[in-house]
C-alpha cells in the first residue's frame, strides 16, 4: 500500500506542472488526500471491515469533495485533478496511470447487485465534468472529453466527445511524402491548417485532410492532360494557373 502511494505522489509531478515541492503536493491537493484514504479505506473493505472502510470514505468526501467507495479497484499512478465532484462507484475498476478531472462520476446505471460501474483501462484521461455511466469499458489511452455523457465502450486510443458520447474517430499517422503533398497543396490555395495535428483526432482536420489530398490528386492529373494536350499543339493548354497564396499576401500587404 505505502509503495502504490508514493506513486501516487510521483504521478502527480508527472501531469501537474503546477506541482513544485512534495511537500506543497502532500499539504494541498486535495485528490491525493482523498486517493490516500482511499487506499487505507479499501484495505479496510478487503480485510472485512466494512463499516469503518465506510466511515473513512464518507469523511474523505467531506474534507475532500470527492467520494471514492471503498470497494473500488484503483491501480497505481491514479491522479485526480482539482478533484472537486468527483464520485467513483463501488464496482468501478480503475488501471494504471489514470487520470481524473474534476466532477466527473464514474456512476452506474441499475440498482441490481453486481458490476454496474465503469471499467478504465491503463492511461485513460477523463475530462472535467464527463459521466461515464454502467458496466462499460474505457479502452488503453482513451479519452473522454469534458462533459461529455458516456454509456457504451471506448476503443483503445479513441476519443469519445458529446452528450451522448460518440467516438471520434483516431487519425492515421499519414507519411511524410503524403504530409509534403498537403501542405503544398495548402500553400497554393491559401490555406493555413492550424491547430491540426496527429494528437488531435478530430473529423473536421480529417475531412481537410482528405480534401487536401483530393486536390492534389486531381491537381496532378490536370497538370497530366495539359502536358498530353500540349504535346499535341494545343498552345492554351500550357499556361499557369493563378497562384492564390501570392493574390492572398499581396491583398494583405495591401491592406497593411
Amino acid at each position: 500500500m505505502f509503495t502504490t502511494i508514493r506513486e501516487d505522489i510521483k504521478c502527480v509531478f508527472d501531469r501537474d506542472p503546477a506541482a513544485r515541492n512534495t511537500f506543497e503536493v502532500l499539504t494541498t491537493y486535495p485528490g491525493l488526500h482523498a486517493l490516500m484514504h482511499y487506499r487505507f479505506a479499501h484495505w479496510c473493505w478487503n480485510h472485512g471491515l466494512k463499516y469503518p472502510a465506510r466511515f473513512v470514505s464518507f469523511m474523505s468526501r467531506w474534507f475532500t469533495g470527492i467520494e471514492i467507495h471503498p470497494g473500488a479497484k484503483i491501480g497505481k499512478g491514479f491522479f485526480i485533478d482539482h478533484g472537486m465532484g468527483v464520485v467513483i462507484g463501488e464496482t468501478a475498476e480503475i488501471g494504471d496511470n489514470v487520470t481524473l478531472y474534476h466532477g466527473v462520476t464514474l456512476g452506474g446505471t441499475s440498482w441490481k447487485a453486481g458490476k454496474r460501474h465503469p471499467t478504465l483501462k491503463d492511461g485513460v484521461v477523463i475530462g472535467a465534468g464527463a459521466k461515464v455511466l454502467g458496466p462499460v469499458e474505457i479502452g488503453e489511452n482513451a479519452r473522454v472529453g469534458s462533459n461529455a455523457v458516456v454509456t457504451k465502450a471506448v476503443p483503445d486510443g479513441a476519443t469519445a466527445v458529446g452528450i451522448p458520447g460518440r467516438i471520434v474517430v483516431k487519425k492515421e499517422k499519414a507519411s511524410d511524402e503524403q504530409d509534403r503533398r498537403r501542405q503544398a497543396m495548402a500553400d497554393k490555395i491559401g490555406f493555413d491548417a492550424y491547430g491540426m495535428t496527429d494528437e488531435m483526432p478530430d473529423p473536421i482536420a480529417r475531412s481537410i485532410h482528405n480534401l487536401l489530398d483530393h486536390m492534389h490528386a486531381v491537381d496532378a492529373k490536370i497538370d497530366r492532360m495539359s502536358s498530353a494536350l500540349g504535346d499535341l499543339g494545343h498552345k492554351e493548354c500550357t499556361g499557369e494557373l493563378p497562384k492564390l497564396r501570392n493574390a492572398l499576401d499581396d491583398e494583405a500587404n495591401t491592406k497593411s
